[in-house]
């Protein structure tokens, strides 16, 4: 192909700036110049030899960046664009590329000289075009035979991909995947109401749009779980990362002057399922956050359906809990809930001896037993879904991971973990900066390790409770004999002990308590609660009890632990639980020093 611009390409474009057609947008060859990252997307000034426009290529055509295939001072033909004006710069634009095609591989040098003869594609004749809204799409549809060749000619739909803050109007045509409730705030300015909703479009994009007092009232009951709505004037802002629930730089605010138009049955379309793997060695880092996560692994086991008394309003809801693994070798417990539970989960429970991939969306990290997942009302889970991930986590365990030693992610963590975020030679602090520092933990939970001794375990605590064997739920007497677990909903004549306990840990500049549950309180006491609160029981001139929790004091241990802030009777109480213990490797502790020295040789 021949390496050349189209002949005052950007002038043809800015003088139809009002064009809001693909069919009548003319297609443009031009040279991508000063090629360069800004956040997740990329910018570049579009030259066609005589003049420059400043343009923005989508995070979408990131991977074409980074592989060669669109570079700096190379061609690329404009299929899909907007034109946008500059914030305060009125007289200034600038071009949104939503879709492109490389034509030529990087240049000599930047493209400037004239042209002799017209090397570029015909271009259309400018026309005027009215700008239209959401409902006047609707009702133009409405009256035509043919209303999706009837919208192609009158307005083009955005992806949800191409919107940003700067852009002028737009319509988009989405789907609701999720509905908040109308919820009532009161501040300084004060009182009003709001609701969200989270909007996915067909190519699997979401963003989340909010609506405050009057266009809440307005669009609350239009707005219904599942249906497609073509929408149009609303403003866009970034996200605010404390609250955001879907994967997008950006968020929607509505207002009641904003169209909203239930798109008619020929509209509708399912959209695709758009996912964003972390890899389970890595969700220590999500713990009780706001922020939600996608996970695929393989099943190495299914629960069955348990019943759980909502706390709430006392109701019965039912729940299933799966184990999954993946290459990092480690597993983790997702918790599925309701429907979930008893239809998906069922269909799991029935192949579970075949382990099948799944691959599940929207999941929220808690921090039972470490980490753990839970489905929500919008989670999707799919089994043995056709991507390039299930397959190679199939194929790694078929050859090595169903024969390979699993850990569990919660309790899992030792001294040699690659992970930084999880392992005990990363975040080291003495408990002096724990200590002084009463903030920590205040908007979420703070990870850090320490080495520290066991200085003082009380022996008239509540050292443990007892558990059902098979979920490690609280159980209570049974009327006549036995236990009762409210979790599984089943009586059994015995239980076990499972550790819950304080201890106070020392070293050079301070001391505290730490709180540690079962696998950790194992180590650190040298043996089970069942085998702990058996010498307790025994009589003899050696109280055994006693001599047991002497022997865990003195002794230095690496602790991985959490800092959080709980509110109690109004009070906020700072807890620090033990997520990982282990003994003193010394030679990664060698290691440590020696690198701790050549840091602070190299500051010198």
């Amino acid at each position: 192909m021949e390496n050349s611009v189209t002949q005052d390409g950007i002038a043809t474009v800015l003088s139809n700036q009002s064009l809001d057609s693909s069919s009548a947008r003319p297609e443009i060859v031009v040279q991508v110049v000063d090629l360069k990252p800004a956040g997740n997307r990329y910018t570049f000034s579009a030259n066609d030899g005589k003049k420059k426009i400043k343009s923005m290529l989508p995070a979408t055509l990131t991977t074409d960046i980074i592989s060669g295939k669109i570079q700096n001072l190379g061609l690329i033909r404009l299929l899909d664009y907007t034109i946008n004006d500059i914030p305060g710069k009125s007289e200034d634009k600038y071009l949104l590329v939503t879709k492109c095609e490389a034509v030529a591989s990087a240049l000599d040098s930047e493209i400037k000289t004239e042209f002799k003869a017209s090397t570029g594609i015909t271009l259309k004749p400018k026309q005027e075009f009215v700008a239209k809204s959401a409902s006047q799409i609707i009702n133009e549809q409405r009256g035509n035979a043919a209303p999706a060749a009837r919208m192609a000619m009158t307005r083009r739909v955005h992806p949800l991909v191409s919107l940003n803050p700067y852009q002028g109007s737009w319509t988009i045509k989405v789907r609701v995947t999720n509905k908040g409730v109308m919820r009532t705030y009161k501040n300084a300015r004060g009182e009003g109401c709001v609701f969200n909703v989270e909007l996915t479009d067909e190519e699997g994009t979401q963003i989340q749009a909010t609506m405050f007092n009057d266009a809440a009232k307005k669009f609350y009951d239009r707005f219904e779980m599942g249906k497609v709505y073509y929408i149009s004037r609303g403003s866009l802002k970034l996200a605010n990362k404390q609250f955001k629930t879907v994967q997008n730089d950006y968020e929607m605010t509505l207002n009641e002057n904003s169209e909203v138009e239930e798109a008619g049955d020929e509209e509708i379309f399912t959209p695709e399922i758009k996912f964003n793997f972390v890899p389970i060695d890595e969700l220590g880092t999500y713990v009780n956050q706001k922020e939600l996560i996608d996970v695929i692994g393989v099943v190495q086991s299914v629960s069955p359906t348990m019943s759980i008394r909502r706390k709430n309003d006392n109701e019965m809801i039912p729940k299933r809990d799966i184990t999954l693994a993946d290459e990092s070798k480690k597993t983790v417990v997702v918790s599925l809930w309701n429907d979930l539970a008893t239809g998906i989960g069922q269909e799991l429970l029935d192949m579970a001896d075949k382990h099948p991939v799944i691959a599940i969306k929207s999941l929220k990290v808690g921090d039972f037993q470490g980490v753990s997942l839970s489905t929500i009302n919008r989670s999707n889970v799919v089994i043995n879904p056709d991507s390039p991930e299930a397959t190679k986590l199939k194929i790694w365990f078929d050859s090595e991971g169903k024969e390979t030693y699993m850990s569990a992610i919660g309790s899992g963590m030792n001294s040699s973990a690659n992970n930084g975020s999880r392992s005990l030679y990363s975040d080291r602090v003495f408990l002096s900066h724990i200590t002084s520092n009463p903030s920590l933990g205040e908007e979420k939970p703070v990870f850090f390790s320490t080495r520290a001794y066991i200085s003082f375990i009380k022996p008239d605590q509540t050292m443990w409770y007892r558990a059902c064997k098979t979920c490690n739920k609280k159980v209570t007497e049974a009327m006549d004999s036995g236990y009762w677990c409210e979790g599984c909903q089943k009586k059994d004549q015995e239980c076990s002990l499972r550790y819950i306990m304080a201890v106070k840990v020392s070293d050079s500049t301070g001391e505290t308590w730490f709180s540690a549950f079962n696998d950790e309180a194992e180590k650190i006491i040298g043996c089970t609660a069942d085998e702990l609160n058996q010498l307790k029981s025994e009589e003899g001139e050696v109280n055994e009890f006693q001599t047991k929790l002497k022997e865990a004091t003195w002794s230095s241990h690496l602790f991985r632990i959490s800092v959080s802030q709980q509110e109690y009777n109004g009070e906020k109480r700072r807890r620090i639980t033990v997520r990982g213990v282990s003994l003193i490797d010394f030679a990664a502790e060698t290691r440590l020093l020696l690198q701790d020295i050549s840091k602070n040789k190299t500051s010198m």
